[in-house]
């Protein structure tokens, strides 16, 4: 005769208080991997959106080349002359376009302190102006959102020396 197996009797206060619990377990395990799951899909997204955002960085320090190369051009063309209002409408159609894609330029404003965070200090001058303030910008800095890709260039004052 096979062996009799023991059905739990669901009237048992004991035996539903343990299923209840049971069942509080699974239901707090699954909330607990769903709030995991979209806590994972919001990183990713941020991660995905962050890729696409800065997908385009190389290209865009390449056409930051092809900028300053077009600006030289320009000095060039105002030294024997005056320029066609043309070039210079092309060159903010340049950097507006850019902009769309969230490269600027990185102000910087002469007599300023140098910030480091933004420009890189390739020379320094003796100045009436106070140790440490922007005294010329020699190239421009550009960011891409809130990247720097290319620090500002830039002259500092320094001490005029007592001599």
């Amino acid at each position: 005769m096979p062996e009799e197996q023991h059905i739990p009797s669901l009237n048992s206060a004991d035996e539903l208080d343990a299923c209840k619990k049971k069942c509080d377990e699974y239901l707090a395990g699954w909330q607990r991997a769903k709030a995991d799951f979209l806590n994972y899909k919001r990183d990713e997204m941020k991660r995905f959106e962050e890729m696409v955002r800065y997908a385009n960085e190389e290209f865009m320090e390449e056409l930051i080349g092809v900028l300053d190369n077009f600006d030289l051009g320009v000095r060039a063309l105002e030294r024997q002359g005056p320029v066609e209002k043309g070039v210079y409408m092309i060159r903010a159609q340049i950097e507006d376009l850019l902009k769309k894609r969230g490269l600027m330029r990185i102000p910087v404003a002469l007599g300023e302190p140098f910030d480091p965070a933004v420009a890189e200090a390739i020379a320094e001058e003796e100045s009436e102006r106070p140790p440490g303030t922007v005294i010329e910008e020699l190239s421009p800095g550009y960011r891409l959102y809130d990247k720097v890709m290319r620090p500002a260039r830039v002259k500092i004052a320094k001490e005029k020396s007592q001599a």
